[in-house]
């Protein structure tokens, strides 16, 4: 019996799943592992918390393990590579693959096959791998530049349609919801506090927003809508690249499969944007099942053995 490990390396969490030929054994949550964004002092801390935790789990000594594969954004920058290659070397045993965050997540629920994938959460970016394996991308421009339909923009655009409710003299409960979250006391603290440097995180206010939404907010679900049509928007953008570069062996519309808080977890989003994406075209399928990046990472690194 060989063991694998599948490792889903994000900027703020890391994601390990140990499975063997069959099925899976052991999942672990901690802080990142990428250099990036932590210490090596921290990262190393944070990686050798999640291997004892998964022996625990299942009995499995790290030295044990037969391949890993690694997901993760920034996978082509040294810092990360370099300080991952060396750690993993020193406390796993067996072969190493690293890639990037969206081929994992896409293998999650695709096996390699062709797909879609939309990642919504803080942030947003969409990826597809076509017919002959060719991986599509668009978003991922961050807060500044883009981002619509993520978390982050459903809680600067809720701000905006508060107070633009102000001028119009709407009454919305976005508003009384944001006060109380950041424990203000009125419009002028509220207008201080998003305009203050570093800036606030605007995403933590997208799960309360949808709160309102579904506790019937008019205003809080017309923000709904549009996060989904806005996500929507996009996903039909890469799909259509994705038709071309397929040409006339292009078939029918790829199936869509999401990963991320704002389209798993937010009812009124995901709403929204299935029936976006089905008036455009009934035939589209969206996989009902959160994609699972660290079970695609898992699935890689078994492949790596039966290739090798």
């Amino acid at each position: 019996m060989s063991y694998f490990l599948g490792v889903d390396a994000g900027g703020t969490k890391t994601e390990f799943l140990l499975g063997n030929d069959e099925q899976q054994l052991a999942r672990t949550c901690v802080g990142s592992i990428k250099r990036m964004r932590v210490s090596a002092e921290e990262a190393r801390a944070n990686l050798c918390q999640a291997l004892s935790e998964l022996e625990q789990q299942s009995g499995v000594a790290p030295s044990a393990i037969a391949h890993t594969c690694i997901g993760a954004a920034g996978s082509t920058v040294a810092l990360v590579t370099d300080w991952l290659r060396e750690a993993f070397g020193e406390l796993v045993g067996g072969g190493l693959t690293i890639t990037n965050d969206v081929e994992i997540a896409l293998d999650g629920v695709f096996h390699g096959g062709r797909g879609l994938l939309v990642l919504a959460g803080t942030g947003s970016n969409y990826a597809a791998r076509t017919r002959s394996g060719e991986i599509l991308r668009t978003g991922g421009w961050g807060p500044a530049l883009g981002d619509e339909g993520s978390g982050y923009w459903i809680g600067v655009t809720g701000l905006r349609f508060c107070f633009q409710a102000l001028n119009e003299r709407r009454t919305t409960t976005m508003l009384a919801t944001a006060l109380q979250h950041w424990n203000l006391q009125a419009i002028p603290d509220l207008v201080a506090y998003a305009h203050r440097q570093p800036a606030p995180d605007f995403s933590q206010l997208a799960p309360l927003f949808v709160a309102c939404a579904e506790h019937g907010d008019p205003l809080a679900g017309t923000l709904m809508q549009q996060a989904g049509q806005q996500l929507a928007r996009q996903t039909l953008l890469l799909m259509e690249q994705m038709l071309e570069a397929e040409g006339a062996q292009a078939g029918p519309p790829p199936a869509v499969a999401c990963i991320g808080s704002v389209l798993v977890k937010a009812r009124p989003v995901r709403e929204a944007f299935e029936q976006t994406l089905h008036a455009h075209d009934s035939a589209i399928h969206v996989v009902q099942e959160a994609a699972d990046a660290a079970a695609g990472a898992l699935w890689r690194a078994r492949l790596a053995v039966q290739h090798s």
